[in-house]
C-alpha cells in the first residue's frame, strides 16, 4: 500500500476479523503474549508481512512464562516466516539474540517506558543503544502525561532521518503523536483491529486511521 503505513495488532485468533481488515493494512503485529497457543495458526493464515512479539511482563505484556521460554517462543517465529522479530532492548544476553533472528529476519529492537515519556536526550541515548546492538529498526513507545510528551516522540523521529524508526506515546494524551508518527518520516504504525481489542493503551482502530490518511491526503 502506498501513504503511511499502518501494522495491525493481533490480540486473538478471530481470523474473520484480521482477515476484514487486510485491505487496510501493510504488516500485522503478532502479539504471541495476548493471543496465546493458538499464536501459531494465526500466523500461517496472514496475507502480509508480520511482526512477531512476545512482550515482556515490565514492558506492557503478558507472557506468564519465564523468560528463556519467552526467547525460546518469540524465535520460533522464524520458522514460520515472520519478517521483523521485535525484542526488547532490556532483553538478557540481547546481542545474541539478534544475531539469531538477523539470519533469517529483520530484527526491531523496542523500548517501552509505561509511566513517563523521557527527555529527547534520553531517548536518543535508547535509539543509540538499539542502533549499536543491530537494530533493523528501533521503536521507542513511552507514555505521555502531557500534551508536549507527542512533540518529543514525533522529534525523535526526526532526529535520526536516516534510520528506520517507530516512536509514539501511549495513552489518551498520545493520541497526537500516533497518528502523526508515519506522516513524519516514522516507519510505521500499530492500530487495532477491532474497538475493544487494543494491543496497548490509546491504540486507534485500522478503519478509523485509515480514514484520516485519506482524509489528510485529500
Amino acid at each position: 500500500m502506498t501513504g503511511p503505513r499502518i501494522c495491525a495488532s493481533i490480540v486473538n485468533g478471530d481470523l474473520a476479523a484480521i482477515k476484514r481488515v487486510e485491505s487496510l493494512v501493510d504488516l500485522y503485529e503478532v502479539r504471541i503474549d495476548l493471543i496465546g497457543s493458538e499464536w501459531r495458526e494465526v500466523a500461517r493464515q496472514l496475507g502480509k508481512p508480520w511482526i512477531a512479539c512476545n512482550r515482556k511482563s515490565n514492558e506492557g505484556g503478558t507472557w506468564p512464562g519465564g523468560e528463556e521460554a519467552r526467547i525460546t517462543e518469540l524465535l520460533s517465529a522464524l520458522e514460520l516466516g515472520a519478517e521483523i522479530i521485535d525484542v526488547e532492548l532490556s532483553t538478557e544476553g540481547l546481542s545474541d539474540v539478534v544475531t539469531l533472528i538477523k539470519k533469517r529476519a529483520k530484527c526491531l529492537i523496542s523500548c517501552h517506558d509505561m509511566k513517563k515519556t523521557p527527555s529527547i536526550d534520553a531517548m536518543k541515548e535508547l535509539v543509540r543503544k538499539q542502533l549499536a546492538v543491530g537494530a533493523d529498526i528501533c521503536k521507542v513507545v513511552t507514555t505521555a502525561q502531557k500534551f508536549e510528551d507527542n512533540v518529543s516522540a514525533l522529534r525523535l523521529i526526526r532526529e535520526f532521518p536516516e534510520e528506520r524508526i517507530v516512536s509514539f506515546a501511549m495513552g489518551p494524551l498520545g493520541l497526537v503523536s500516533r497518528i502523526l508518527c508515519p506522516l513524519v518520516g516514522g516507519e510505521f504504525i500499530y492500530a487495532a483491529i477491532e474497538p475493544g481489542r487494543e494491543a496497548a493503551s490509546g491504540q486507534i482502530t485500522v478503519s478509523d486511521l485509515r480514514k484520516i490518511y485519506q482524509m489528510v491526503k485529500g
